[in-house]
């Protein structure tokens, strides 16, 4: 088979867990980028890609990379290609558009230059022009646009490989499932001991995690087809191959402890873990944070508490200190990953990590901390030979951040994928969001400058010194 180079998208700060499980896979030519890993392969690998991984949203194969200047430049570019190959006036079409780029100001005006340029290509080959969808094309493509260099690609998987499709059941703000995925293969995890995640919500850490341990791929439960089904080349033999190849599938001798203090959250983990085919392997009950005791196998614990955003708690910074004073007296000998958005969340739990990986949850600017629980003080489990951190954790530290910053996003910058099916968070709430915490930052400028605000005393207050800057506010 031939094979083309591909890219396999995926969540802020899942990169390099993407890339790991591409190399396992067998896939050539491996390389991290800003949300995406890029890849080669054949027809198979391109299947397998959407069939088994887990922490991948869609995979793409690029048909032009080109460089644009102008809309008209996308435009030309776009028409030259012959598009009988991949379209007919039979089949419709849609086009999304991802937009860094000075020179463009509006993502959704470049997806029209495109869809014009292929309207008006079989217009003047046919006098006909192929039908346009918005809710369920039969062939997607994607246009790419970093400052002027472009890339056109075929979508490959038509809907996000989060949707895994075992969801029966939800409660508010679930976890999306590649970034639980890719929270538990950060761990080192794949089933060597037991598993608990306290706070389950609608389940989906658990049921990754059985998925995870089992080895099963997560494209089993897949409903709806795949995108590259409606391709010219489409090898429906090969696809039947992989869904029935079984071989990877390995025992699970332990269990994944699965609670929640909601009731309803209980019943839909268990709702999801049998239509999952996992509930055998899994502990689920009702049992709220502050009765957790210690267990008595050797466990690891993944949780993703409130933040105060979408779903919180009466005393959230109280449950975050509950979290820590659990840990500490009931989870010696063991480690907890925990995952959240406040600073002064994680300082009431009151222990120190080991790790801290920069995540995000949606438009949530999140951090994914490790946790070694240990008897005694720090001090002295230092003295006695005891280690924090690995040689590898220390190096995932100093590289937490990309050597190479991401383009800043400006304000006249408008993704298209910023309200998509990938993580399932609106546009109108991501603005608002970004608003939030635009004025956050401001008053806290304001308050480190000195500046006493509209309708403050502007005399500051005895024993403190005001910047030179504010001196003019005291005239």
């Amino acid at each position: 088979m031939n094979t083309y180079k591909m890219v396999a998208k995926t969540m802020q700060g899942l990169e390099e867990v993407l890339a790991q499980e591409l190399t396992a896979l067998g896939a050539a030519d491996v390389q991290a980028g800003r949300r995406v890993v890029t890849f080669s392969g054949d027809l198979a690998m391109m299947y397998k890609a959407n069939f088994c991984l887990r922490t991948a949203l869609r995979i793409l194969k690029p048909i032009k990379e080109f460089k644009a200047y102008d809309a008209d430049d996308v435009y030309r570019a776009v028409h030259e290609i012959d598009w009988n190959q991949y379209l007919s006036l039979k089949t419709s079409f849609s086009v999304d558009s991802v937009v860094y780029s000075e020179e463009f100001k509006h993502s959704k005006f470049v997806a029209y230059k495109v869809k014009d340029a292929i309207v008006d290509f079989f217009r003047e080959q046919t006098g006909q022009r192929p039908n346009i969808s918005i809710t369920n094309p039969d062939i997607r493509l994607n246009i790419h646009i970093n400052d002027t260099d472009c890339t056109l690609s075929l979508d490959s998987s038509g809907e996000s490989l989060h949707k895994r499709g075992y969801r029966v059941a939800t409660v508010d703000s679930p976890i999306n499932e590649v970034l639980a995925a890719g929270m538990l293969m950060m761990t080192g995890w794949h089933g060597e001991c037991d598993l608990i995640d306290p706070m389950c919500g609608s389940g989906t850490i658990a049921i990754e995690a059985a998925l995870l341990a089992r080895n099963i791929w997560p494209g089993v439960f897949h409903t709806h087809k795949y995108a590259f089904e409606n391709w010219p080349d489409y090898d429906a033999e090969l696809l039947q191959q992989i869904y029935n190849d079984d071989t990877s599938e390995r025992p699970f001798e332990h269990k994944i402890y699965a609670r929640d203090i909601e009731p309803a959250a209980v019943n839909a983990t268990m709702a999801n873990a049998r239509s999952a085919s996992v509930a055998d392997c899994m502990d689920i009950a009702v049992q709220p944070f502050q009765q957790f005791t210690k267990p008595e196998q050797p466990t690891i614990m993944v949780m993703n508490p409130p933040y105060g955003e979408r779903i919180s708690s009466p005393n959230l910074l109280g449950l975050y200190k509950t979290i820590g004073e659990k840990l500490k007296h009931q989870f010696c000998g063991n480690d907890a990953w925990i995952i959240s958005y406040r600073q002064e969340a994680f300082e009431s739990i009151g222990l120190k990590p080991s790790l801290k990986i920069p995540l995000f949850n949606g438009a949530l600017e999140c951090e994914f901390r490790k946790y070694q629980i240990f008897d005694g003080k720090y001090r002295a489990f230092r003295n006695e030979g005891g280690e924090i951190k690995t040689d590898e954790e220390r190096r995932r530290m100093r590289n937490r951040f990309p050597r190479t910053p991401y383009p800043r996003q400006r304000d006249n910058e408008r993704r298209d994928d910023s309200s998509s099916e990938d993580d399932d968070i609106p546009a109108y709430l991501r603005e608002r969001h970004r608003k939030f915490v635009a004025k956050q930052r401001q008053q806290e400028e304001k308050a480190r400058s000195g500046y006493p605000g509209p309708g403050r005393d502007k005399r500051p207050p005895k024993g403190h010194s005001r910047s030179p800057w504010a001196k003019k506010f005291e005239k």
